[in-house]
């Protein structure tokens, strides 16, 4: 399997987890709240709707087309402060995210892991 394989079948698990949950929506949210400038659309929207509506496709579209990754992935920390209700509804997704975040590793950080 190739990397992107590999990302993409997190992405695949990312939106499992997210139907299996409390946090999927059926809607998307409306026309404008996709012109956010903020980061991750946090005046517009909130962070799960964020993740389904515009992450997903987002990183789905890049491997689509065959653009380039974004070389490192952090988003797990915003998900932890973000996401609130029952542990047991947040802890797989969070799992999930996690696995995500580990497929975007800085090249020069990947040496330090070999070591």
């Amino acid at each position: 399997m190739t990397h992107q394989d590999h990302i993409r079948h997190a992405l695949w698990e990312i939106e499992r987890t997210l139907r299996d949950s409390v946090f999927w929506q059926s809607a998307p949210p409306q026309d404008s709240a996709f012109t956010s400038t903020e980061p991750f659309c946090i005046d517009t929207m909130s962070a799960e709707q964020w993740l389904q509506w515009v992450l997903l496709p987002r990183l789905h579209a890049m491997l689509d087309g065959g653009v380039p990754l974004p070389q490192a992935l952090a988003i797990t920390p915003y998900f932890e402060e973000a996401l609130t209700g029952d542990i047991n509804d947040i802890a797989p997704l969070l799992e999930q995210l996690r696995a995500l975040d580990s497929l975007f590793v800085p090249a020069d950080a990947q040496g330090d892991l070999d070591a």
